[in-house]
This record gives structure tokens, C-alpha cells and sequence, in this order.
């Protein structure tokens, strides 16, 4: 609380502009091998933050290559000659005034990409940079004053905030789907072209069989992804209610689901924007159709909080512990209707007879 007093206030009236700064030039997906340091000193109650190698610097944040003055840094945080794991950190990176980049920090933009260009994503550096030990945001673990490490109640607490994004990451990725089925249907009610039977008139493009079997899929998949963020959104408020009074049950079960709820939605969204695209002919190519920047948008989420082959991996991972518990959480229960799920047999790379 005493943290969200001296931050939130000064965030919420544009004092401090902030991002995430998680993402290495070295390490995206696997967390556990970022190489960024923040070493405790005692003596000064200061963390000294360093980038000790150029795969150390941090690359991606939103806003970072411009904008922002202010980053949550995640760290691998070294006190008592022992290393913690990653922990989150708030760290100044320019001066309040002159917006110019504080001595120790390295911090620019990285350059034009496939889409996304009016955010202006960038890279961070740090060399020998002393932050107040009150700058480790310490809801969940602690550094005390001498140096004693805290741990957290349970270590997945770290994730929350990676777990809230991939949640509001399934309703972006709803939304632009449905922006894409809007456009190419708007189209093919306007498009005439090719007439279904000789003689007759150009017919609307979106009575051609082949059209709708394009467009109807989109926007059916578009309206499940909305419901299925809905339920997701309403689903982490519970187990982060509940993770406040100190039930930690449900914690595993929103991970797994906002894991795959995450991958599928963005990869099946970028398909069917596609398909959108490709159903409004050479006029779907143009930059003015929307497409190009949609696409841009929702593809980058395929990629940026959690690889979505990694998370799929997850999710199997996930899964193939469940079938073997027999006490089943509620996202996983339908699994009971198979009554030889303790002995499933193995796997002969078919679908068809007895495999």
C-alpha cells in the first residue's frame, strides 16, 4: 500500500508515463534466463541495476523508444551472495523535466517493424544505475534493509501481471477479427461481380457460396472469442479476489486457460484475417482497406506475452498432469466422461479405428 501511495497517483496524473520492461534482445519466453541484475547493497540500501551483456538489454517495451520516464524492470536479484530469480523493479530512466536519459541508462527506439509503427517500442541498457531499495515492488517477495530475502507466499504471484495482459489479449484479439469480417462482409454486399447463373445479373459477391464459406466462419469464431474473453476477464477478477484473501487454488487453472485461450484465439484470429482479406480480392491488399494494419496489430500478439507454441505447450503440459489427478478443477472436469482416462493407451499417430 505504502508503494501504490508514492506511484499510482503521480502514473495517474501523467507524471510518470511507464511500461513493461520484461523482454530481452536475448530472452523472451523463458523468464527464468533474463540477464538483467539488480545486486542489494547494504550499506547505501540501494539496488545497482546492470545490463551485463548486450543480450541483457531489454527490447520491446511499448513506448519505451520515446516516450516513457519510467519502467517496472524485471530483474534477476542478487542479495547475500545469492541469486532470488527475476523480481520486478520501478526504475526512473529520463529526467522529469528535460526527458533527457539519466547517467547508467542506455535507452532508445528500435526501429520500424512489420506493424504496430505508432508505437514507438524500445531497448534499455543499464551501467552501475542505484535505485532506493523501496523501488522493489514488494507486494509479494521483500528485500529487507540488511539484505534478508523474503519469499513470496507462492512463486506464480510474479505472473500476475503477464496472466492480466494474455487476458485482455483474447478480447483485443476478438475484436480486431471482428473488425476484419465487418470490412470483407460490408464488401461483398457492395461487390457485384459474376453472375450464378447465365443471363442473370451480377449477383452481390456474398451470395456466391464460396464467399460466405470465407466470411461466416470469421465472424461466428469472432463471437466465440468475445464470450470466451468475457468469461476469462470475469474469471482472473474471482482468482485475484480470491488470491487477496489468500486462496490460491483457482490460480493454476487461470493460467493454463488464459495460456490457451491466448495462443488459439491470436493464431486463429491472424488466419481468418487472412481469409478476410484475401475474400475482398486485389481491393484487400490496398493499405486503405484496413487489412495491413489489423493484421499487424493482431499477429505481433501471436508473439509478444508468450510465444504461442510455447503456451500451447503449456496448456498440453497442463493438461497431461490433470488426467492423471483424480480430484479434476472445474476447467479441466470434462475430462471425467471418459471413463479410461487413467489408461488413455498410446498414441499411433492416426485418427481412424481402434488407435
Amino acid at each position: 500500500p505504502e508503494q501504490q501511495a508514492k506511484w499510482l497517483e503521480r502514473a495517474a496524473n501523467g507524471n510518470i508515463v511507464g511500461t513493461y520492461a520484461q523482454t530481452e534482445l536475448g530472452h523472451g519466453t523463458f523468464v527464468r534466463g533474463i540477464e538483467t541484475r539488480a545486486d542489494y547493497d547494504p550499506h547505501t540500501k540501494e539496488f545497482v541495476l546492470n545490463s551485463p551483456t548486450l543480450n541483457s538489454f531489454k527490447f520491446w517495451p511499448g513506448g519505451m523508444g520515446l516516450t516513457c520516464n519510467y519502467a517496472v524492470v524485471i530483474a534477476q536479484l542478487f542479495t547475500q551472495g545469492k541469486c532470488h530469480g527475476v523480481q520486478t523493479f520501478i526504475v526512473q530512466l529520463r529526467d522529469e523535466d528535460t526527458h533527457l536519459p539519466l547517467p547508467g541508462v542506455s535507452v532508445g527506439e528500435i526501429g520500424p517493424k512489420l506493424g504496430m509503427n505508432g508505437v514507438n517500442q524500445g531497448f534499455l541498457g543499464f551501467k552501475d544505475l542505484r535505485i532506493p531499495r523501496e523501488n522493489m515492488l514488494m507486494k509479494n517477495a521483500q528485500v529487507l534493509e540488511d539484505g534478508t530475502f523474503v519469499k513470496a507466499p507462492i512463486s506464480v504471484l510474479t505472473y500476475g501481471t503477464m496472466v492480466y495482459v494474455r487476458v485482455h489479449i483474447v478480447t483485443d484479439s476478438a475484436n480486431y477479427l471482428a473488425q476484419a469480417a465487418t470490412i470483407a462482409t460490408r464488401y461483398s454486399a457492395v461487390r457485384k461481380q459474376s453472375p450464378i447463373n447465365p443471363g442473370d445479373p451480377e449477383p452481390q459477391i456474398i451470395d456466391h457460396v464460396t464467399q460466405q464459406n470465407k466470411i461466416f466462419p470469421q465472424i461466428a469464431k469472432s463471437i466465440i472469442f468475445t464470450m470466451s474473453g468475457k468469461f476469462l476477464l470475469e474469471m482472473y477478477k474471482q482468482v485475484m479476489k480470491d488470491v487477496d484473501e489468500g486462496h490460491f487454488e483457482g490460480l493454476a487453472d487461470l493460467h493454463a486457460l488464459s495460456c490457451c485461450l491466448k495462443a488459439i484465439v491470436t493464431n486463429e484470429s491472424s488466419l481468418g484475417i487472412d481469409v478476410c482479406r484475401l475474400s475482398c480480392g486485389g481491393h484487400g491488399y490496398l493499405q486503405c482497406s484496413g487489412f495491413p494494419t489489423i493484421y499487424g496489430f493482431n499477429t505481433a500478439a501471436e508473439t509478444y506475452e508468450g510465444e504461442h507454441v510455447i503456451l500451447l505447450l503449456q496448456t498440453a503440459r497442463f493438461l497431461m498432469k490433470a488426467v492423471k489427478n483424480p480430484d479434476l478443477s472445474p476447467t479441466v472436469a470434462y475430462l471425467k466422461n471418459y471413463p479410461d482416462r487413467q489408461t488413455l493407451g498410446v498414441w499411433q499417430n492416426s485418427i481412424g479405428g481402434d488407435d
